[in-house]
């Protein structure tokens, strides 16, 4: 019971500190697309407007962007603390990117962070214009690397086995970047950051128009945000597409939870909400073909044949021979110094049973399971609120172009209210990804259970609750900040 408390409370402090994170980096690469695009067109046009513009939205991005900093810096600190026998056990491969993360393009953010904050008195234009995209390029190039190792514990590729010190090592740093997993995460990440910057800007610039304040850079705000927004949006459905492939291929069990499907089969139906179903549209969604497979919950864990003739082991038998691995690599390092014939001979059996190493921590076919209504309805939210904003985005777009957005105000508070809806639909897509491939931190190599740092269960529980009074003030801090600044408004160049 310890050790299952101690798993408990090790993920809820790092959902917490995760979670949190996560609500400052979407607004922070959409804020930094946005705001270059006013930049732009303030330097192309010459405009002083438009570089007033940029500047009250850069503004509210340097506020967000400073406390997603402290969040991120802790997150990172947690592998250390909570999780020391997963970095033992993959630090080769996951602290890489992690590195190159913090090395390149974290000090590519500050750098030109400060030029485009401080230096539009100091530096021609065309220059502090480079800054600012510079600075959203850095975000957006920091994010390529965090989801690099995000998606390498989803589809674990471009390592070998050590028996010797007892690590995963790193043979191919290219097939960790390449990862079909961490190409499309990434682009699902950035482009549903362009759409929660778009509609934090449409609902902070329809808050002036329903005030009565501020009519040109509400509108012109509300402009740009929207086209980016919907670009993005789209942008975040293609990528989902890919992202559903990926997950059928490597994740089955997710998508199965994700779906609430137990019994799987070709034409596959699409569950919109329980006991509503649409045929075959699920087998399109994850194969691209209204014929292709895919299994349900009882299938992965019963074992099944897809119709092409391949066949995949039961839960059982993956614990088995996840057992056997164990048993080999115990034997191994038993025997190869008083046995080298021996201790070679358990190598063997270990290497034959790799991928099933972690299996052979799982007591039960049950641990295989996710939490499914947690992760059917988190989809659901993602789904449906990302729809919902994207309908949102186009109405709102076009009143502005037919100048009818100022006298519509049951939209300007529809789009002032769906600032929080955006968040939510972020933080349910991480809890599909995170919640759906559990019990796995690396899928089918490490489970949580065997991950987690030699603590006290009390120690987490006090880090967690103090976290949560912590991750709480910079919030409070932060939102406090960000409304006085949106009530001061926009400044002309003389204030």
């Amino acid at each position: 019971m310890v050790e299952s408390a101690l798993v408990d409370w090790s993920r809820l402090q790092f959902a917490l500190t995760a979670g949190y994170h996560w609500i400052f980096v979407p607004l922070t690469l959409g804020l930094a697309m946005i705001m270059a695009t006013m930049e732009t067109i303030y330097v192309i046009k010459g405009d002083e407007f438009w570089k007033r513009t940029a500047k009250f939205w850069m503004k509210l991005f340097a506020i967000n962007f400073a406390v997603g900093i402290a969040t991120g810096i802790i997150l990172e600190f947690e592998f250390g603390t909570n999780w020391s026998n997963y970095s033992w056990f993959v630090g080769d491969i996951f602290g890489a990117p992690l590195a190159i993360e913090g090395i390149f393009a974290f000090f590519m953010e500050a750098t030109f962070f400060a030029v485009m904050f401080f230096g539009w008195e100091k530096v021609g234009k065309r220059f502090h214009l480079a800054s600012t995209w510079f600075t959203g390029i850095g975000a957006a190039i920091s994010a390529v690397w965090i989801l690099v190792a995000n998606s390498w514990m989803q589809h674990p590729v471009g390592m070998e086995f050590n028996p010797d010190t007892v690590r995963h090592e790193m043979v191919d740093f290219w097939a960790l970047v390449l990862n079909p997993v961490a190409v499309s995460k990434f682009f699902h990440s950035w482009f549903s950051g362009w759409m929660t910057g778009a509609i934090f800007v449409i609902g902070i610039s329809c808050w002036y128009l329903l005030r009565g304040r501020e009519r040109r850079f509400a509108l012109s705000s509300i402009r740009v945000a929207a086209i980016v927004g919907i670009i993005g949006t789209l942008a975040v459905m293609f990528s989902g597409d890919s992202s559903a492939v990926h997950v059928s291929k490597y994740q089955p069990m997710k998508l199965a939870a994700a779906e609430g499907l137990e019994d799987g089969g070709t034409r596959a139906p699409f569950s919109i909400v329980p006991g509503v179903e649409v045929p075959g549209v699920l087998s399109i969604l994850a194969t691209h073909d209204i014929d292709g497979y895919v299994p349900g919950i009882n299938n992965i864990l019963d074992g099944y044949t897809t119709p092409g003739g391949k066949t995949y082991p039961s839960a059982e038998e993956k614990m088995e021979r996840g057992k056997m691995a164990i048993e080999a690599f115990g034997q191994y390092r038993a025997l190869k110094e008083s046995d080298p014939k021996a201790a070679a001979e358990a190598r063997e059996v270990l290497e034959e049973n790799i991928d099933y190493f972690g299996y052979g921590y799982i007591d039960s076919r049950e641990e295989l399971v996710p939490n499914i209504p947690l992760v059917y309805w988190a989809f659901r939210i993602m789904v449906g609120f990302g729809g919902l904003l994207l309908l949102l985005m186009f109405v709102v777009l076009w009143a502005e172009r037919r100048k009818r957005l100022e006298g519509m105000r049951w939209l300007q508070w529809a789009s002032l209210l769906s600032i929080p809806l955006v968040y939510l639909a972020g933080q349910a897509g991480w809890i599909v990804a995170e919640a759906g491939r559990q019990p796995w931190v690396i899928e089918g190599l490490l489970p949580t259970k065997a991950a987690v740092s030699s603590v006290s269960v009390g120690a987490v529980q006090t880090t967690f609750f103090l976290f949560v009074a912590i991750f709480t003030l910079f919030l409070a801090i932060e939102i406090r900040i960000l409304i006085k600044a949106i009530k001061e408004g926009p400044k002309t160049e003389n204030e």
